[in-house]
């Protein structure tokens, strides 16, 4: 799951951003409210936002009217040190989903986040599955009746990509946006090296799926012939 979190307090924004990540959200932090319509335009694939309020250049609530009058439909939750009723109000009403004053319980925020991208309207199993292949989202683990083998971070985040995307192909740009960010450095040939990871580990596990490169759209999960 990927997050854009705007938050312009600098050391909340760290400490926020760590607990998701080691809660396996992908995030993406930002901090003005520029900033953030700049990364929600061009990456199309956030499971949720979180906006702060109170932020420069633009305010959260700004953010949030501009992305649902162009057509942003993606769950947002509003952070703000204001607990009037007026504040709340003024935020629903402009298309929030959820609401969380400061200070905030961090195992709340977690709570929220969870419910937040449960709302897209799309339930994704714990467990996925494709032939004669489940991807444990508890675990991280690729498993088959020959046996099971852990998966990394981004080896996992692109197996859950092909499993939901079935038979639409993922673009190497989808796979470089989603899981490397918006702004990462990294080379395009990195989603090939990781692609490779795949493959390897899923003959290890004698798997009637294989990873195929469609010239020009990327990847998809395919049978193997022999399945």
């Amino acid at each position: 799951m990927k997050i854009l979190y705007a938050e312009d307090e600098r050391a909340m924004s760290e400490a926020v951003t760590e607990i998701l990540k080691h809660k396996n959200y992908i995030v993406d932090a930002v901090y003005d409210g520029e900033e953030a319509l700049d990364y929600i335009f061009s990456d199309s694939h956030y499971d949720g936002i979180i906006l702060d309020v109170m932020m420069p250049k633009k305010s959260g609530i700004e953010v949030l009217k501009e992305i649902r009058s162009r057509g942003v439909g993606t769950p947002v939750l509003l952070l703000t040190a204001k607990s009037e009723i007026a504040d709340k109000v003024e935020g629903l009403n402009s298309g929030a989903d959820d609401y969380l004053a400061k200070p905030f319980a961090m195992p709340e925020l977690i709570a929220r986040v969870g419910a937040l991208v449960r709302r897209q309207g799309e339930i994704i199993p714990d467990d996925m599955t494709a032939g004669n292949v489940t991807l444990s989202r508890n675990s991280f683990e690729l498993k088959t009746a020959s046996g099971e083998i852990r998966l990394s971070k981004k080896e996992f985040l692109m197996m859950e990509m092909l499993m939901k995307s079935r038979e639409h192909p993922v673009s190497t740009e989808s796979f470089m946006t989603r899981i490397w960010g918006y702004d990462s450095e990294a080379e395009v040939n990195v989603v090939w090296v990781y692609i490779s990871y795949l493959r390897k580990k899923l003959a290890a596990l004698g798997a009637n799926i294989q990873i195929s490169a469609l010239r020009g759209r990327g990847y998809i999960l395919e049978e193997t012939k022999n399945a």
